[in-house]
């Protein structure tokens, strides 16, 4: 095997493909490079085909932190569990992967792209995709392909798309668009917007759509020069789980009983019947005949209940609980649910529930991040949670899943782009959203239920968002595009594609595709069915709560900004903290400094008050003509020094302690007196003058009026003596 390595231009990118030096005993390796950012991307296929009813697919993203030159924190100096962002970017690798294998593929495959150097310019993500699909060809693994991710920006000032866009290049993006696919379809949106209309979308999506065709293009390339070298690629062959027409033509014959069974608008009610009809049908086969077909018998009732379903909307109209392809589920919203807390709302769209609950804290209370990627943390954190009862099943509870993360991330950026800035509201804000039943679309009643969360807790969000997942049915050469999907129609259908946004546009898409036959036609009807079912869902919503509290609760901390000349920062922290710690303690407030000279106080009550009060006297200069109360704090021949503020002291001369002369300031002051002075100077070293007010009377013996005074005598009456005279002169020594 000999090294093969391909560099190449593609909007104003230099990308790189190379393998056949790392990673041999793969079944395929990748070296997939834009700019420096590398990543290793490898294949495995198991030998032997495992006894599964579905395909086997595990992806991994491994995040290495020295590819960014970070030694990971904690005590073991190691990489943990996967980060959000990494969770994230195996699913980025997952979606477009998995539906791109034949039906029956039953070996297992693992996937694991390593990060091996992030320049800290190219983002290093989307282009595991393409090495991910490189190492499946040249490993001789079937499957639909070359696919690639591309990630679809779109600057603000010019309104051109950008390709790939880089860290910096992003931040000026009012679009963050990753779509996956082959040349001919996307099976893979997942966006974040500012707002954007849906021509706009649905624009950047027939952009990037052009350029994954163009890395396609690239990847064939590359396996052209791969095979000139190394010799043509040997398609490897996996059995796979074939139909039995015996299997199948037996159980198709309960069609119309399954047809009838699914016509239940109630979930688990619908779930009886079909698990039960199920039972029924497996047991007209034989034990023998159950041990031979153990795989084939549950394939062929899943694709009967699939088939039942399909049919019944594209020749009816109707779907499984009877509503029409465009027809919402019964709403509730109710706000203010929970007492105590920072802002909840719940939210109820047919059989599925969420409940979200706010919690606002200081801006030093924000998610630090350990990640390769520029990003130090983030000051908004939505999280969502899937316990087992919300499907009435039981099931382990434990850290989040995938999908978890996944879906909580969607409603993040749902959000995101109508949260106010934080010099406008100076919080870190987490949203946690409990689903408590599911039947579809989960994710965008979180996203309407933490909305109401945000609004209730009177946080001052931009616009109101709402969310609607979408979902197509192309069976029999008919297509029909659903509103508000339920759980069988998104397992069961070819599409999920959730849509979030305000009233002037999307802020999230999230997109699986299965149909290769989805058009941009099918897409413009999607999100134009979309809009109309968003504000539909926003007005039932608004009707409960019309918009953001006007204030928050009285149980959220109390946050206000306050800022300080950067030279007085250190007086505020004082040594080793002393002084900032001292004033928490004593107030009960929190204290956050920055190094702007920007500083955050947060608490419950007076104590905001109170500790912008101690930190305002610490960095006030006192100015010449103001009058303070002072406390002696030391004592000096040549006068008092008097404390005005925290850590400003001011000299009272001993001329001015008393009226009339003092010959020592301690017959007029002891340290700890208080004593009320006027600040009569201010020089250019901040040295502060000051004179007493109410000056008392000097001591009379301090002026010379009441000690008695010696007898002077006249120098020449004085008898002259030197030091050891003794009255006698000491004769002196003479040298010789």
């Amino acid at each position: 095997m000999t090294l093969v390595s391909k560099t190449f231009e593609l909007y104003g990118k230099t990308y790189t493909l190379e393998s056949g030096e790392l990673a041999k005993q793969a079944t395929g390796a990748t070296l997939v490079k834009q700019g420096d950012t590398t990543a290793l991307v490898t294949v495995v296929v198991s030998k032997e085909r495992k006894n599964y009813d579905f395909f086997p697919l595990t992806v991994d993203f491994n995040e290495k932190l020295y590819a960014a030159g970070r030694i990971p924190g904690g005590y073991l100096k190691r990489e943990g569990r996967p980060t959000e962002k990494a969770t994230l970017t195996a699913r980025m690798i997952d979606r477009p992967i998995r539906p791109s294998f034949p039906d029956g593929f039953r070996n297992e495959v693992q996937i694991v792209a390593t990060s091996l150097v992030a320049d800290q310019v190219n983002p290093i993500d989307v282009i595991c995709t393409m090495g991910a699909s490189l190492s499946l060809t040249l490993g001789g693994v079937p499957f639909e392909g070359p696919l690639a991710c591309v990630r679809i920006g779109r600057n603000k000032e010019t309104g051109e798309f950008i390709v790939n866009p880089t860290y910096e290049e992003r931040e000026n993006s009012d679009l963050d668009l990753e779509l996956a696919g082959t040349r001919d379809f996307i099976s893979m949106v997942e966006a974040g917007a500012e707002e954007v209309t849906e021509d706009d979308m649905l624009a950047a999506m027939e952009f990037g759509q052009e350029a994954i065709g163009a890395f396609c293009d690239a990847q064939l390339e590359f396996v052209e020069e791969w095979e000139r070298v190394n010799g043509p690629i040997v398609a490897k062959e996996y059995p796979l789980d074939e139909p039995v027409p015996e299997v199948q033509e037996r159980i198709f014959t309960h069609y119309d009983e399954m047809y009838a069974a699914l016509a239940d608008a109630d979930k688990q009610s619908r779930i009886a019947k079909v698990e039960a009809l199920k039972e029924a049908i497996k047991a007209e086969f034989t034990e023998e005949e159950q041990l031979l077909w153990e795989r084939e018998i549950p394939v062929n009732l899943k694709a009967l209940e699939k088939k039942a379903m399909r049919t019944m909307v594209v020749e009816t109209g109707e779907r499984v609980d009877g509503r029409a392809a465009n027809e919402i589920r019964p709403i509730m919203v109710k706000g203010s649910y929970l007492p105590l807390v920072h802002g909840s709302g719940l939210f109820q769209r047919g059989q599925t529930q969420v409940l979200s609950v706010l919690s606002l804290g200081m801006l030093n209370e924000a998610q630090r991040l350990d990640t390769i990627e520029p990003v130090d943390g983030k000051r908004y954190m939505h999280q969502y949670n899937f316990p087992p009862f919300c499907t009435g099943e039981t099931g382990r509870i434990g850290s989040p899943k995938r999908r978890e993360i996944g879906h909580g991330n969607l409603a993040e950026r749902a959000l995101l782009p109508v949260l106010p800035d934080e010099n406008e509201f100076p919080y870190a804000i987490r949203v946690v959203s409990e689903v408590m039943e599911s039947n579809g679309s989960s994710s965008m009643a979180s996203t309407c239920a933490s909305c109401l969360a945000l609004m209730d807790g009177g946080v001052p969000i931009k616009r109101p968002v709402s969310g609607i997942a979408m979902g197509l049915i192309q069976e029999e050469g008919k297509t029909v595009v659903l509103s508000d999907i339920q759980g069988i129609e998104d397992f069961l259908g070819d599409m999920d594609f959730k849509v979030t946004g305000t009233e002037r546009g999307i802020t999230a898409l999230q997109m699986d595709n299965k149909a290769t036959g989805l058009t941009f036609e099918i897409l413009k009807q999607a999100l134009q069915q979309a809009k109309e079912g968003r504000a539909f869902i926003l007005g039932k919503m608004l009707e409960v709560i019309p918009g953001p509290a006007s204030e928050t609760r009285p149980t959220a901390p109390r946050i206000t900004s306050i800022t300080i000349p950067v030279d007085n920062i250190r007086d505020v922290i004082g040594k080793g903290g002393e002084t900032i710690r001292g004033i928490q303690d004593e107030t009960g407030a929190s204290v956050d400094v920055h190094e702007d000279g920007t500083v955050y106080v947060g608490g419950v009550g007076e104590s905001v008050d109170q500790a912008i009060e101690r930190i305002q006297l610490i960095v006030k200069v006192p100015e010449v003509g103001e009058e303070y109360t002072g406390r002696v704090v030391s004592i000096k021949e040549f006068g008092a020094f008097v404390n005005l503020l925290p850590g400003k002291d001011g000299l009272l001369h001993i001329s001015r302690v008393a009226q009339g002369r003092v010959n020592k300031v301690e017959d007029v002051l002891n340290v700890g007196d208080e004593v009320k002075v006027k600040v009569i100077e201010v020089d250019e070293k901040g040295k502060i003058s000051l004179d007493r007010l109410d000056k008392p009377e000097a001591p009379a013996h301090a002026a010379g009026e009441g000690r008695p005074r010696r007898e002077s005598r006249d120098r020449s009456e004085r008898p002259r003596r030197r030091p050891g005279d003794n009255g006698q002169r000491t004769p002196r020594r003479h040298h010789e």
